[in-house]
Formats: structure tokens, C-alpha cells, sequence
């Protein structure tokens, strides 16, 4: 039986391409949520007005890969003391965020965060708060690495995250 986690940490292209490698994970869709807009768009997402993050859905398998795995691996692939921000992204909807789906979850983040917490010289800004609604992005946006490895803001900022996952959780990855 598979759960489901939510993740914001930056470009949702990025962190899709990284959880999609993981042993365990049954898809890894792109979407919008934490904010007050109903069904918005890529556009309206990125105005800053709709109050949504760029987040990535998770459909996993818990017997194969625990929530806390994911938690790592989400920590892992992003900076989580870089407020609105990620690299050259900017804006609220870059923000990072852990979306629960449920009590378990929250507890596991919370704790996940605050031994982070004490890690990092700098404050770990990332936002902890129940799943609302998730909406799919547009379709040009789901697996976008795969489909686009050659452009230069996937070589820049995804490839190095699915390779730093291949790197520090060999153990977890998907057979090929």
C-alpha cells in the first residue's frame, strides 16, 4: 500500500528529478501548494500572489523507503536555511516547506528539522504545515529533467542534485 509525502525545496524540476531515483518511489509528481488560489497556474505561481510553493508530490512505498528517508534525502538535495530562496530562484514559491499528510508525518518532520536545527550555524527556515490541496502542474512540467537533461538550468541545478543522491544513497536507488 502506498502514502504519499509533499516536499517544496526550490525548483520543483530539481527535486522531482531527485526523488524519481529513489528505490521505493512510485512516482514523484510536480505541483503547487500552500497557498489561497484555487487551481492556479505556473504563471500565477510564479507572480508570487497565489501564496503556493513549488512543491513535489511523493507516492511511495513505506515498506521499501521510510518517511524519514525521505526526509533525508529531501534535506540533502537543498538548502534549508535559504529563506524564499534556492540558488538562483527567488521568490515565496521556492520556498521550503514539508507538507504533512497526516499526524505521523508531522511529528517525524518537526523532529527531522529540529535536530537540523542544531546541524546548521544558520536558521533552518523550512516551513512545516498539513497538506491543504495539491494541484498537478502542467503537464511541460512533469518530468522535466527527463525529458530536457541538455538544458543548461537542469545541468546546472538538477543534475547535480540527482547525482549527489546517487552518490549518498546508493544503497536506496532504484535498479536501472
Amino acid at each position: 500500500m502506498s502514502e504519499k509525502a509533499t516536499f517544496g525545496g526550490g525548483c520543483f524540476w530539481c527535486v522531482e528529478a531527485a526523488f524519481k531515483e529513489l528505490e521505493g518511489v512510485s512516482a514523484a509528481v510536480s505541483g503547487y501548494a500552500g497557498g489561497h488560489t484555487e487551481d492556479p497556474s505556473y504563471r500565477e505561481v510564479c507572480s508570487g500572489n497565489t501564496g503556493h510553493a513549488e512543491v513535489v508530490q511523493v507516492e511511495y512505498d513505506p515498506e521499501v523507503i521510510a518517511y524519514d528517508e525521505l526526509l533525508e534525502v529531501f534535506f540533502a538535495v537543498h538548502d534549508p536555511t535559504q529563506l524564499n530562496r534556492q540558488g538562483p530562484d527567488v521568490g515565496t514559491q521556492y520556498r521550503s516547506i514539508v507538507l504533512y499528510h497526516g499526524e505521523d508525518q508531522r511529528e517525524q518532520a518537526e523532529a527531522y528539522i529540529e535536530a537540523l536545527d542544531e546541524e546548521y550555524d544558520d536558521d533552518v527556515v523550512t516551513e512545516l504545515e498539513r497538506l491543504d490541496t495539491f494541484y498537478r502542474a502542467e503537464e511541460k512540467h512533469q518530468d522535466y529533467f527527463e525529458k530536457n537533461p541538455n538544458d543548461a538550468y537542469c545541468q546546472m541545478h538538477a543534475q547535480p542534485k540527482v547525482e549527489k543522491v546517487r552518490e549518498k544513497f546508493e544503497a536506496k536507488l532504484q535498479e536501472a
